[in-house]
């Protein structure tokens, strides 16, 4: 499915209504270390240096219901901080009110910055993720990123990306977009760049089709994270 639908004096805080979510944003936005609500700036960062963070991207595919599940299944590793940057279309499949963590979206990447010394929330978030997994990844997200589009926040993460950490993508979409002759391509140069693919499932689609297209399941792609922090030897907290 396509994306082509449609206080503190030191540390002040700007809440943003996205939807039925209401999205608490850091202004300070220090690099790496972002506070959370309830957590003082003063005592975030020896939580954060103890922490594995996953930024989680999902896009308009209808495997975004998935969503919830994924996020709750990646909080049950020990030590592990998750947030998620959404695309407009991809909130069409899931109640943002089940998202348990910050949820970023294009509303919030325009209404954090103001003026040349405000941070810029997508270059913050490339700063923050030690791991990013795109879970789904539609067609028209993944035509956007093999080709260097950044006109949401989600791609501009992406672009903007720090190719020393693992960036993992799960493609998602009917049977007949995956059968083009163009996903290959597409597929194979975000392998280039060295993003690593959770490749789709055959199963019987939403659209009552049957065949190959369909988002890996959340399973594999939480024991494909837990396998990058055992490859990297992250602490784990208990």
């Amino acid at each position: 499915m396509s994306d082509i639908w449609g206080m503190s004096q030191s540390h002040p805080i700007f809440l943003a209504a996205s939807g039925s979510c209401r999205v608490q944003l850091d202004w300070s936005m220090e690099p790496i270390s972002l506070p959370e609500a309830g957590i003082a700036a003063g005592n975030s960062s020896s939580v954060a240096q103890e922490r594995f963070h996953v930024l989680v991207g999902v896009t308009g595919s209808v495997a975004a219901l998935k969503l919830p599940l994924l996020v709750a299944e990646l909080l049950k590793i020990p030590g592990l901080e998750v947030k998620v940057v959404t695309t407009e279309r991809a909130k069409h499949f899931y109640n943002a009110q089940e998202i348990p963590v910050t949820l970023y979206g294009d509303e919030e990447e325009w209404q954090l910055w103001k003026g040349r010394s405000d941070p810029v929330l997508h270059i913050e978030l490339r700063r923050w993720a030690d791991l990013m997994v795109v879970a789904p990844l539609d067609a028209n997200t993944l035509a956007k990123v093999a080709n260097g589009i950044c006109d949401n926040l989600l791609t501009c993460v992406i672009r903007a990306w720090d190719l020393s950490k693992p960036l993992l993508f799960c493609p998602a979409m009917n049977t007949a977009m995956w059968e083009h002759p163009i996903t290959a391509r597409q597929v194979e140069q975000l392998k280039g760049f060295g993003y690593t693919e959770i490749p789709c499932v055959v199963k019987k689609l939403v659209c009552g089709d049957e065949g190959r297209g369909a988002m890996a399941e959340v399973w594999t792609i939480v024991e494909r994270v837990k396998r990058i922090l055992e490859e990297r030897d992250v602490p784990r907290q208990s």
